[in-house]
């Protein structure tokens, strides 16, 4: 039938094209989807009946016309080539010819179900071909309803999605698999994109993520990354060069005790896969991080070095101890000896008065002689200072060292220390070891102020600043302090307030003077501070006229 030239589409075809409308099968030409779409809507077309036709049967898709008994109707060419069954052997059969029969009974229920309600339905079936071979048919069933709105007819449409189901399982299988071993690896592992969130992680990742309560693992991680290698992350991120057991070290919030990682990532590229970069490609950049836990081992190397370090100050303070010793014992003899001295210098200026003067003036000779001699060996058994290079010195690090060490008598003693050292404190020239051992002179000082006996208030407070160009350290004890007039006198030699009153070991303190000399600084004991005792150190950061040319001489030969 025509009408102004467009051929009028039956009811029942516009039905079924409306049904096959619903859920268009893939490989149907979008341009062909839109002229049925146009056909149903406006019940007419242009295009001869016959186009519908050869449409269906050039389709790709396999498609089939059934009556209410599911008995096969039509079969295009499609059809035959995913099933096996040419057109011929399958008009006027059962679709249930194509049945695995493994199909679970649910599934038919639910199908029939919805063609009762005239609602089309999708699924997929294990059917089986001709050969007796399986194949997974991903199947459209629509009813075809006329002008009344009754079923006269089943549209269906499937395909061979074998492969296709074939190919997702190995994909499933094998994310499993590497999610399998990534979640047993005893390493924290996680994928983060361009902006750093995270697309992949494993239990250790989660398990770090609760340590650190609200703190993401991935940013504080990086965080300590960009810090540490500071250009080279920049850097290897642009050129896709990755790093290797780079350690880190973080201080968690709620938690004293430091974390340590040995950090490796790869940079990689991967394409976008959005329909709008199917022609033109966009990749985006992603890090595998890979982090270690070394905390222990970490711990266990600090306790060696902690352990060494503390063998070296004893066998410095030793050598200290023997070489004040000595020194205190040629200072004592000096002044018999510059008695004598002046006795004898005082005879032979009144000349020869008599073989008993004679005699007097050879045995003040003699004992000149004998003491000086004595003063000599004195002088020569004395150990010498190693000759020790300058090099670069942390000084919050070298503090924390000797704090450490000193951490068990300071336990015992029921001593609180605030430690309160600059955040980024600037490295100063200068000879570690004899600074190291300044430094522990002046906290067993202050140590030694505050475990009087019946003194209860205990607490030591070591600072750190930059100012000036200099490094200051303010090491400050609540012990008895030490009088005004004994301020300048504790720097002298071999002088002590130990036993007085507010004592004080002060033997010390002109090996500290030396040691800030060396290095151009100044030492002073705080006049404003009555309540203990308050020691500032400045410590120039360019070096001194020793350390400065040390340095420099150092740097030349390099």
């Amino acid at each position: 039938m025509s009408e102004r030239g467009y051929e009028v589409i039956p009811g029942d075809l516009a039905e079924a094209l409306q049904a096959f409308l619903t859920s268009p099968p893939e490989g149907i030409p979008e341009d062909m989807i839109e002229a049925f779409s146009d056909a149903v809507r406006t019940g007419r077309c242009m295009l001869p009946p016959r186009l519908f036709f050869e449409a269906v049967e050039q389709s790709s898709v396999a498609i089939s016309i059934t009556d209410l008994k599911a008995n096969i109707l039509y079969a295009n060419p499609a059809f035959g080539r995913v099933t096996g069954y040419a057109p011929e052997d399958v008009i006027g059969s059962n679709e249930s010819i194509l049945s695995d029969k493994t199909t679970p009974d649910i599934v038919y229920e639910t199908l029939w179900g919805r063609l009762r309600q005239q609602k089309p339905w999708s699924g997929v079936l294990v059917n089986r071909r001709k050969d007796g071979t399986r194949y997974l048919a991903d199947i459209t069933i629509a009813p075809v309803v006329d002008a009344a709105g009754k079923t006269t007819h089943y549209l269906g449409m499937h395909r061979d999605v074998t492969a296709v189901h074939r190919l997702e399982q190995e994909v499933r299988n094998q994310k499993r698999l590497i999610e399998s071993v990534v979640d047993v690896a005893p390493v924290v592992i996680a994928l983060l994109d361009d902006l750093g969130h995270v697309v992949l992680s494993n239990q250790a990742y989660q398990r770090l993520a609760g340590d650190l309560r609200d703190r993401e693992p991935a940013a504080v991680l990086l965080s300590a990354l960009k810090a540490s290698m500071g250009e080279a992350f920049i850097k290897g991120r642009e050129c896709g060069r990755g790093f290797v057991d780079h350690e880190i070290r973080f201080d968690p919030e709620l938690s004293g005790e430091p974390r340590c990682f040995a950090c490796s990532g790869t940079w990689f590229q991967e394409r976008n896969g959005n329909a709008d970069n199917f022609f033109e490609s966009r990749e985006e950049c992603y890090l595998l991080l890979v982090a270690k836990e070394i905390t222990e081992f970490k711990r266990q190397q600090e306790e060696i070095r902690m352990n060494a370090l503390r063998a070296l100050l004893a066998e410095q303070e030793l050598v200290q101890g023997l070489r004040e010793a000595l020194a205190g014992a040629a200072y004592k003899m000096q002044e018999p000896v510059n008695l004598i001295a002046a006795a004898a210098s005082m005879q032979a200026r009144r000349g020869s008065a008599g073989d008993d003067l004679d005699s007097m003036h050879g045995v003040l000779k003699q004992a000149l002689d004998t003491g000086r001699q004595a003063l000599e060996i004195l002088r020569a058994s004395m150990p010498g200072e190693l000759d020790e290079p300058v090099s670069s010195v942390n000084l919050n690090q070298l503090l924390r060292d000797v704090l450490a060490i000193s951490t068990h008598r300071m336990l015992a003693a029921g001593m609180v220390v605030d430690w309160r050292p600059e955040e980024h404190l600037r490295a100063l020239p200068g000879r570690q070891g004899r600074l190291r051992g300044m430094f522990k002179q002046l906290i067993d000082n202050a140590m030694d102020a505050m475990d009087a006996p019946g003194w209860s208030r205990r607490e030591l407070c070591v600072a750190t600043k930059t100012e000036d160009g200099s490094i200051t350290v303010i090491i400050e004890d609540s012990g008895p302090g030490i009088p005004d007039a004994l301020r300048l006198k504790v720097f002298e030699p071999f002088f002590t307030t130990k036993g007085a009153t507010g004592g004080r070991a002060g033997m010390g303190l002109p090996m500290v003077q030396d040691v800030v000399n060396q290095h151009a600084g100044t030492i002073e004991i705080d006049a404003e501070t009555h309540d203990g005792c308050r020691i500032i150190i400045r410590l120039p950061l360019a070096g001194g006229s020793e350390t400065g040319r040390m340095a420099t001489d150092q740097n030349m030969s390099l």
